[in-house]
């Protein structure tokens, strides 16, 4: 009996050791979760400031761009601004050249129609001189045959003769008269007729002029608007590489800053997972350092309480045997004396045994609490662990996904705004040059409209005057349009 209330207490004081040890260990937790809350709160706080400043660095990157992009459009205003205004001064430049040429030309044809006027006129008086001699040859040979034939008449009385030669000299003179007048006739119509001529003529070679300056100045206004045109889908084609490669550059800094950041947080995560797991092989490690000594402790415990129940039992035995020595005859002391030290060692050797059994039962059951505790410890550890990394990696292909899927977005926006600003510009180029035909056109048509006024004019008026049709033998017109 009293060996089994000695290991009934020995078993209490396992139990209350072991709820010690458990208690240390829940102070022990909270003190790490505390711990771990810490650290995250400053993680976050860590993640924070680094999205902050990867925010900053896109938002740097685009006012950038933005800048870049602001001086591209600026540089090319300036080109069209420069194309324009070189387009006007050429303009004006070809305008001043074709009215110094114009009035250069129509200086030339003025005195080439004078000198022509000149020529026949000229000639004219050769062929009147020529003429008035011959007249004056011929009067004078008339002259001299009629005297003769006078002279061979003698029945004509002086007087008549005379009369006779004076009528002769006055219808001689009068028919020359009407012969001079006929020629001076003939060399007016003909010197009014070839000015007429010359005149209608110089109109049709400053018609051509006209035609060729025109013709010049719209081919010079169609190379410029072609040239402009070529500009701007030039202008068009940088803009869209240049749009392109910002773009490139902004999702590739995005790109390499949430790869950074990735990085950085599945660092953060292994460096996490590993802290835990070394703090928790640390605190494995002081149980198991800790438990020999509590091992110990109860071991003189037991082995303290089995020398008090050996003292017992011994007094036990003492009692006994003087009890047994007074009641029994003194004849069969030797033979009591021994049976009860028999039983003595007996008791004795049944308590050791106890008490052995005792301390391996109670080192078994330490050891292999502390065991599956640890193992437990370390499986529910390495599950959490493996949890929190599958929802890091969840989140960031997530996060990766939303991104590329934006990325996705932005270049399919570009590209239709692009396109649509291509089309605008082929439209417009459609429109300026189906504008610029019909301004030939019509500028052609109303100036070959205004010469037909003029040679028409021009005709009827040399009808009228009897020069009849001075054009049957002009060249056929060029088609200008």
């Amino acid at each position: 009996m009293p060996l089994s209330s000695d290991m009934s207490q020995a078993h209490n004081y396992r139990h209350n050791n072991f709820s010690t040890i458990k208690s240390a260990s829940l102070v022990t937790k909270q003190i790490h979760q505390h711990e771990q809350e810490n650290e995250l709160r400053e993680q976050m706080s860590g993640y924070k400031r680094m999205r902050r400043q990867h925010q900053k660095q896109l938002i740097a990157l685009e006012n950038k761009l933005k800048a870049e992009m602001d001086e591209h459009r600026l540089k090319l205003q300036k080109e069209v601004e420069t194309q324009a205004n070189n387009a006007y001064i050429e303009l004006e430049k070809l305008a001043k050249r074709h009215t110094i040429h114009c009035e250069k030309e129509m200086k030339t044809m003025s005195s080439d129609e004078k000198k022509f006027q000149q020529q026949i006129v000229s000639q004219q008086k050769k062929e009147l001189t020529t003429f008035l001699d011959n007249q004056k040859k011929q009067y004078k040979l008339c002259k001299e045959k009629m005297k003769e034939e006078m002279n061979e008449d003698h029945h004509t009385t002086k007087k008549e003769k005379q009369e006779r030669m004076s009528k002769h000299k006055e219808n001689l003179q009068h028919s020359q008269a009407e012969e001079e007048a006929q020629v001076l006739s003939q060399q007016r119509v003909f010197y009014d007729r070839n000015c007429r001529s010359f005149k209608r003529k110089v109109m049709i070679k400053r018609h051509a002029l006209e035609q060729e300056q025109i013709r010049e100045e719209l081919n010079k206004k169609k190379t410029q608007k072609e040239m402009e045109h070529a500009m701007l889908i030039r202008h068009d084609e940088s803009t869209q590489e240049l749009e392109h490669r910002q773009l490139k550059t902004l999702q590739k800094l995005r790109m390499d800053l949430i790869r950074l950041q990735h990085q950085t947080e599945l660092e953060n995560q292994i460096e996490y997972n590993n802290r835990r797991e070394r703090e928790l092989r640390r605190k494995h490690v002081l149980e198991l350092r800790q438990q020999p000594k509590n091992l110990k402790a109860m071991e003189l415990q037991i082995k303290k309480q089995f020398q008090d129940a050996c003292k017992v039992q011994t007094r036990q035995y003492k009692a006994l045997r003087h009890h047994q020595m007074e009641v029994t005859p003194k004849s069969e002391h030797k033979v009591v004396l021994k049976a009860l030290k028999e039983e003595q060692t007996r008791k004795l050797a049944i308590l050791a045994e106890q008490y052995e059994q005792s301390i391996n039962e109670m080192m078994a059951s330490q050891a292999l609490r502390l065991d599956e505790a640890q193992e437990a410890e370390c499986q529910a550890l390495r599950q959490q662990l493996q949890q929190e990394m599958e929802l890091l990696n969840a989140y960031q292909s997530k996060i990766k996904m939303q991104t590329e899927a934006h990325h996705d977005r932005e270049q399919q926006k570009l590209e239709h705004k692009v396109s649509l600003r291509r089309a605008h510009l082929e439209q417009k180029i459609e429109e300026e040059l189906a504008s610029l035909q019909k301004e030939r056109t019509e500028r052609i048509k109303h100036l070959l409209e205004r010469q037909s006024r003029e040679i028409d004019t021009f005709d009827m008026e040399s009808l009228r005057l009897g020069f009849g049709n001075l054009g049957a033998l002009d060249p056929p017109k060029d088609d200008y349009r």
